[in-house]
């Protein structure tokens, strides 16, 4: 390999790159924005429920449970109902999500001992959120009603009655159970992939478009010279793209890091190059820009997003899918980012994720610069 012909390859994709001043700003302002849309669009929290209330009890202890309910920053109150049909005509109208009935003889039967009802109606249109909304609905209305129960028993027996089981929650790296914390390290990742991906898959594609292609394989340049000197342009701009990401979530997002900056550093840049790699790999499969893009869009964007554990947990995939993810490299990187971020994790726990990373980018390389030489031929 000849360093000086690989650096002519990366001084002419670099000069492309910054005399084409849209696409450099797209390639910059890209993951700046995605960034912004994601981070804070994108939430798992859910809070401020919109929740009717309709209390067929009226006594002291049942307004006490609505009180519990307003009290709470999961539920919303909109409404206090006096009938189901209005609560049946605000669920069509999708004004609420919830809504809390308590029963006739709700407090009669707390107060016995016997077993108190509250039905809880829920829109499982939304079937995700509306689960979730069961459980933190489901917490408050038992946690009230024990409290009902050893107040009632104590008043009783004169003493507070001893419980056999005492639960005590903690909860680890993320105290604050804030869902940016999880969606943004993991975002990041999606976004490089995303981005560099798109970006390298161009290249090659371009120059064949161009026919700048023939003057390139007149020269003595070789498939790997070739391969490696626009990959290094292009990494250029992903690193930048990489440190943008990485100081807004810190300082943009609070998300809390507590791992090793190097090995953070590290293994994005093993990351890049894998992710660039298979972008040539891609530029070099197809002549056209527009198939190119296209083809991109398809083997980043959606395993990216749906195959890497960076939304939905891959333990809850079929058997058949939790093999496919096993070729995202977005699902490593997605592992060593959010133990570093997070956890603090170090290359002791990550290795075997960091030398998958390693063998793809390998894999990635040797495929595409063996994709050049076949045109070259």
């Amino acid at each position: 390999m000849n360093l000086r012909r690989l650096g002519a390859i990366a001084r002419k994709e670099i000069l492309h790159i910054f005399r084409d001043s849209r696409s450099l700003a797209s390639a910059i302002a890209t993951p700046l924005i995605m960034l912004l849309i994601f981070g804070y669009a994108l939430s798992l929290d859910v809070d401020r429920i919109p929740t009717a209330l309709l209390d067929l009890d009226q006594t002291p202890q049942s307004r006490e449970l609505v009180r519990e309910f307003r009290g709470s920053r999961y539920f919303d109150i909109t409404q206090e109902a006096q009938n189901y049909r209005l609560i049946e005509q605000e669920m069509n109208a999708r004004h609420i999500l919830l809504a809390i009935v308590i029963d006739p003889n709700y407090a009669r039967h707390l107060e016995s001992g016997e077993e108190a009802s509250v039905q809880l109606l829920l829109d499982g249109s939304d079937s995700n959120t509306a689960s979730i909304a069961r459980g933190y609905a489901e917490g408050v209305v038992q946690s009230f009603g024990g409290h009902i129960r050893t107040t009632a028993q104590t008043m009783k027996a004169g003493k507070v009655p001893q419980l056999g089981v005492g639960v005590e929650t903690r909860v680890w790296y993320n105290p604050d159970m804030l869902s940016r914390n999880f969606i943004v390290p993991g975002l990041i990742a999606v976004i490089m992939m995303i981005i560099t991906g798109n970006l390298s898959s161009l290249c090659i594609a371009r120059e064949w478009e161009s026919g700048t292609m023939e003057q390139l394989l007149s020269t003595p340049v070789r498939p790997a010279e070739l391969a490696l000197g626009k990959l290094a342009a292009y990494f250029l701009v992903g690193l930048i793209d990489m440190v943008i990401c990485l100081v807004m979530g810190v300082y943009v997002f609070d998300v809390p890091f507590k791992g090793s900056l190097l090995l953070l550093i590290v293994s994005s840049c093993v990351f890049l190059f894998g992710a660039l790699a298979s972008g040539i790999l891609i530029s070099a499969t197809a002549r056209s820009q527009l198939v190119a893009y296209q083809l991109g869009t398809l083997t980043t964007f959606l395993p990216g997003f749906l195959l890497s554990g960076f939304i939905y947990s891959i333990t809850s995939m079929p058997s058949v899918i939790q093999v496919i993810t096993y070729f995202v490299p977005a699902r490593y990187f997605i592992n060593i980012i959010k133990g570093v971020f997070l956890k603090g994790t170090g290359l002791k726990l990550l290795w075997l994720d960091f030398l998958l990373l390693c063998i793809y980018g390998a894999v990635m390389f040797f495929l595409a610069t063996r994709k050049l030489r076949q045109k070259v031929a």
